[in-house]
């Protein structure tokens, strides 16, 4: 377990616990790796995270999957081979949901390293009954076919960009699952309740304010509300905004003037 890392899977952005075995790995490394029956290729997204591996394998019954071992350039360029692949694909399916009047929309294809099997994701309102849809589709490619229907925060995480914050998606690069996220974390940073500057591409709430939920409640300790009202060394006044960052309050005193209070210990 000491030497367990995290892979996400293909370029679905799928997170997993493997076991390296006897292998030195890196992130940002590509690895060949057993899965669901067959071979498959990934990359090391992080380092050995102890509380997270034992989180994730006290969830398992079965032992973790293994590294089969680093890509080779021959690996690589059937890694690549595959992608093209996915896009016909892709096209291929496309045609047939519109062959079978079925309500979804596909967003990607991906091929399974060896190409023993091809999943295809899409979204939907509801369910979708896809059954003949597989059956032509196992026909066409003679592979196992998967058709995983996901939301929308995983197809902004398969499609990836840039958030309001200019960096790429936490979901696309760092995030391994997605967590709750309420109005009351962006409340807790002092953001404005405008829908469209706390929400991601994804049009839900940003995934950011979750993990920087509790960093914000231990910062905001011992710095009043704003509203509140305060007593400081110019006499009694309302506090009209607080910097978590400065430790500072902008107050307004009863004589209409404003100053700056500063909480930093000593």
């Amino acid at each position: 377990m000491d030497n367990s890392v995290f892979v996400r899977l293909r370029d679905s952005g799928q997170t997993y616990l493997y076991n390296p075995v006897n292998l030195t790995v890196k992130e940002g490394d590509y690895v060949i790796v057993e899965h669901d029956r067959g071979l498959d290729y990934g990359q090391v997204v992080s380092p050995k995270d102890k509380d997270a591996a034992t989180q994730t394998k006290s969830k398992e019954k079965e032992p973790l999957k293994k590294i089969i071992r680093l890509a080779r350039d021959h690996d690589l360029k059937q890694i690549e081979d595959n992608r093209g692949k996915s896009k016909e694909a892709f096209n291929t399916c496309v045609k047939k949901i519109t062959e079978h009047k079925l309500d979804m929309k596909l967003v990607r294809a991906e091929y399974s390293f060896d190409r023993t099997k091809i999943i295809f994701y899409f979204t939907a309102s509801g369910r979708v009954d896809f059954r003949e849809l597989v059956k032509d589709l196992a026909k066409i490619f003679k592979a196992r076919i998967e058709l995983r229907q996901i939301g929308v925060r995983d197809e902004a995480r398969l499609f990836g960009g840039f958030g309001h914050c200019g960096r790429q998606l936490c979901c696309g690069t760092f995030l391994k699952d997605f967590e709750p996220v309420t109005i009351k974390m962006a409340k807790e940073e002092g953001l404005p309740l405008n829908p469209p500057k706390i929400s991601g591409l994804c049009g839900r709430l940003m995934c950011c304010l979750y993990f920087e939920y509790e960093s914000y409640k231990i910062m905001a300790k011992g710095l009043p509300r704003e509203g509140e009202h305060v007593t400081t060394k110019q006499g009694k006044g309302k506090v009209l905004s607080v910097n978590v960052f400065k430790r500072t309050a902008a107050v307004e005193l009863e004589d209409g003037s404003q100053i700056e209070v500063s909480y930093n210990e000593g």
